[in-house]
């Protein structure tokens, strides 16, 4: 979003002075949002500018995933009846019989195939081996390690977590939530900045200016692209945010309390809610194997959930003991269909069913969130936006540098109109000014006050922006003080 000067508007000449109360609040309050623009620009944007670029990647995986890996997610063997998934489950376990089958994701499609998801001694834990299955032949088309309930293949995941935690682990983490936390702060405050400016026409605030030149050209082209981007930029922040360690314990303690969180189905065969949270696999009682006694089989949970409408895209949960199948709906595109259902292993009864239409609002809005920003909730439409999103965060970033460049002290600006042209051809490396210092002391307190408080409570309930701006806070004073010793060292 903008960095501009703080006394011009887009035209280069003087603003009119403010002729009513709220217009002199912004006028107090605007240089203050500039500097904090100012500075979150310069100093997050490299952290932005790798979440973007990676984040490019991921939208860019799905489809590559399809293409890579083609060989085991599609089969050439055509053919009018499919065989029984049962018999599916039971080539993947004699390919592997050191695995444990934990869950099941039949073929969806023609020409797709199943996906038989194992644990075992040698699969890294948080993941699963998914063995592909072709559905007419119960041929083993290859195995691959899988993650997450999206099934992402090694070419995601590895993407997935360079932009995660740039594969650091927990302290890589930090990275992506600190950027998260200023995204939307940069983004708003931009738009303020950009929609605050005194300009010709209207259709300058949507477009970039014609004509225009140097930084007034830059700026123009990131102020309209801004504009443009801000509502999925603070989508993604909000969203990114769920997923991180601080601020996201803080949130889902407000949805909790809200009575917004996510519903599960009751697996268990006393009735106890387990295990319908967790992506497949990787939920509680290590489903696969452990059951003892009367069994089904995946078929016949099949075609129970079938009956009560739980059908088309889904996964199969195996049971462990004391707990039943379970078999979910797993078709994110919108509209979704998330419906689940509990089975019991020894006689197909209905042990409980969940729908999507009874999820909590809060919850829906979360799921559809999630899903946005993962890329799968109107499947390549969204990944394209997320594409076009990243590109734009991109160049909004690079033209955030370019005009702290532009905005550069140089000879030709300092030197007289007398001076000869070869002085004005010496320019100094110097970077952009920032914004003066001071800028909160012209801010009305009833303005002043108010701002502080929810300065203050954004910063609790998200960590990493509190943190970090009273590190800016500190890093500001401290060179302030510098600046003004050197003011007086040199005045005396």
């Amino acid at each position: 979003m903008a960095i501009d000067d703080p006394v011009r508007g887009s035209t280069g000449t003087p603003e009119a002075p403010a002729t009513t109360e709220t217009r002199s609040t912004w006028s107090a309050l605007r240089p203050l949002v500039l500097r904090l623009h100012f500075y979150a620009g310069i100093l997050i944007a490299p952290l932005l500018l790798v979440a973007a670029g990676s984040g490019l990647l991921y939208a860019l995986s799905f489809p590559a995933e399809k293409l890579v890996y083609s060989h085991e997610l599609t089969t050439d063997a055509k053919g009018e009846r499919k065989v029984p998934l049962d018999s599916q489950v039971a080539a993947a376990r004699k390919a592997h019989p050191e695995g444990t089958v934990t869950a099941v994701w039949p073929s969806a499609e023609d020409g797709a195939t199943t996906r038989v998801l194992m644990t075992g001694p040698e699969v890294e834990e948080g993941k699963s081996l998914a063995v592909f299955v072709d559905p007419y032949t119960a041929e083993i088309r290859g195995e691959l390690p899988s993650y997450g309930s999206s099934g992402a293949l090694p070419l995601r995941t590895w993407i997935d977590e360079l932009h995660r935690d740039l594969h650091l682990g927990d302290l890589g983490r930090n990275y992506s939530e600190l950027a998260a936390s200023w995204l939307w702060v940069v983004a708003l405050g931009g738009l303020l900045l950009w929609i605050g400016r005194k300009r010709a026409s209207k259709r300058a605030l949507l477009v970039p200016e014609r004509g225009a030149k140097g930084r007034r050209r830059t700026l123009s082209w990131h102020g309209s692209v801004g504009l443009w981007a801000v509502a999925g930029l603070v989508l993604l922040s909000a969203t990114g945010l769920t997923w991180s360690k601080y601020a996201g314990e803080n949130i889902g303690a407000v949805q909790d309390q809200l009575g917004g969180a996510t519903p599960v189905v009751s697996v268990t065969l006393d009735g106890t809610a387990a295990g319908g949270g967790g992506h497949e696999g990787h939920g509680d009682g290590g489903h696969g194997g452990a059951h003892q006694g009367a069994d089904i089989g995946v078929d016949n949970a099949v075609a129970a959930a079938a009956g009560v409408g739980v059908e088309g895209r889904i996964s199969v949960i195996l049971p462990a003991e004391g707990s039943g199948y379970v078999v979910k709906e797993t078709d994110t595109l919108f509209p979704v269909h998330l419906d689940s259902v509990a089975i019991d292993p020894a006689d197909a009864r209905i042990m409980d069913e969940l729908r999507f239409a009874d999820y909590p609002l809060l919850a829906k809005l979360t799921r559809f969130g999630i899903d946005a920003h993962m890329g799968v909730l109107f499947g390549l439409a969204n990944q394209l936006v997320l594409a076009a999103l990243m590109v734009a965060l991109i160049m909004l970033i690079v033209w955030g540098y370019r005009m702290w460049w532009q905005r550069r002290p140089t000879r030709d600006r300092q030197s007289s109109a007398g001076d000869d042209a070869g002085a004005s051809s010496g320019r100094s490396l110097r970077f952009g000014r920032p914004v003066p210092r001071g800028a909160w002391r012209k801010v009305p307190v009833t303005a002043m006050m108010p701002l502080a408080a929810v300065t203050v409570l954004v910063g609790w309930f998200v960590p990493m922006l509190g943190v970090s701006l009273l590190v800016f806070l500190a890093v500001d004073i401290a060179l302030g003080l510098v600046a003004r010793a050197r003011s007086r060292s040199t005045a005396a």
